[in-house]
């Protein structure tokens, strides 16, 4: 008995992508569909975004639909990520070697910024996609410590600078280029142009995803940045109290003004849970970050606790996601990982690869 292509499609549009709520057949995920004489179906199925994790699981349940429909006998499925570039802002062409780039803000400082910014690379990375982490914070550059890097970067061609590798991720930061202790005593004009060089004069390496932990605030460096790096979307990151929330509001009104999408909200320090006993308490307020999202109509990415594990890890160079990455505070972050990849995923894509550069030329 002949196998119809519509019968094994029906089957397969029955596998939802957890990630989306949406099947892969309507989704046009779904490629190469192969039904031979024999009964034996193939096809494959892309995702645009990481998901090591789990791909076997899906890899199952598409095979076991496709074995529901009368006739069918062995069943190949190849699936994998294919991460591409997607629209940035208006008139900002993209990097060579950066596909996306994703600006993790914050309103004011002291809201876990940088330890939310590394958490989400590592995340990406542990989801098998290529990530770099880029710290903008020229004042108060913490990404090598969090990330265990140490030493200078390298230059190869006395020109650009090869990132650093710290748990699989490519970093790049200001303070991997001056001493622990020395002062960037630098006015807004001078600090814009070193993190410009830090950008664009490192030798990135064929990256999907570029994290950038920007500066906290909305003065000139934030401006600069937002206006001139191609960003695919940003994350805010802010404590549930009011002052982080009236602070958080400045990050995300600049983004909206330069075209930058916001990507969504990561409510840190959410809540207390006391070691010893237990006992749960809102310290900075309840669910302030949670509220601004609803009022904005911005995607609630997620709750971190204020835990002593993740400051901890962050210290010793591993964050939570490498140092516990069967835990509960990694899983969370995995969680804001996966969300802000599907969110990318979904948005548009760069075109300006299809057209040739125009040089215009005078004849002498």
């Amino acid at each position: 008995m002949a196998i119809s292509e519509q019968a094994v499609l029906a089957a397969l549009a029955t596998v939802t992508d957890p990630n989306t709520g949406q099947d892969f057949v309507s989704g046009k995920q779904l490629k190469n569909l192969r039904i031979d004489g024999g009964g034996d179906v193939s096809f494959d199925v892309e995702l645009g975004y990481p998901a090591q994790s789990q791909i076997p699981a899906l890899r199952q349940a598409l095979i076991a639909a496709a074995r529901g429909v009368p006739g069918v006998g062995n069943v190949s499925v190849n699936l994998a990520s294919r991460i591409i570039a997607h629209a940035v802002q208006r008139g900002v062409q993209l990097m060579p070697q950066v596909k996306n780039i994703i600006a993790v803000a914050s309103g004011k400082g002291g809201v876990g910024k940088s330890t939310t910014a590394a958490n989400l690379a590592l995340a990406l990375a542990a989801e098998g996609a290529r990530v770099g982490l880029l710290d903008a914070d020229i004042y108060g550059p913490s990404v090598p410590l969090m990330m265990g890097v140490t030493g200078r970067p390298e230059s190869l061609d006395g020109e650009n600078m090869e990132p650093l590798l710290g748990h699989g991720v490519q970093v790049m930061s200001i303070g991997l280029l001056v001493g622990a202790d020395e002062a960037m005593i630098w006015r807004g004009p001078m600090a814009s142009q070193a993190l410009d060089q830090l950008l664009r004069q490192t030798n990135w390496k064929d990256l999907d995803y570029l994290v950038v932990d920007m500066p906290p605030g909305t003065g000139d460096i934030q401006l600069s940045l937002s206006q001139k790096v191609p960003i695919t979307g940003a994350v805010i990151v802010t404590t549930p109290q009011d002052i982080a929330l009236a602070d958080a509001r400045k990050g995300v009104a600049m983004f909206e003004k330069v075209g930058v999408p916001i990507l969504g909200v990561v409510e840190n320090m959410a809540v207390h849970v006391c070691s010893n006993c237990g006992h749960v308490e809102h310290i900075f307020g309840a669910e302030g970050g949670k509220r601004y999202a609803d009022e904005k109509g911005l995607d609630y990415l997620g709750a971190l606790p204020l835990a002593l594990a993740i400051r901890e890890q962050a210290d010793s160079g591993c964050p939570s996601v490498v140092a516990d990455p069967d835990g509960e505070i990694a899983a969370i972050y995995k969680s804001i990982a996966r969300q802000v990849a599907v969110s990318i995923a979904a948005k548009a894509k760069d075109f300006s690869a299809r057209f040739p550069a125009i040089k215009v030329s005078r004849d002498t």
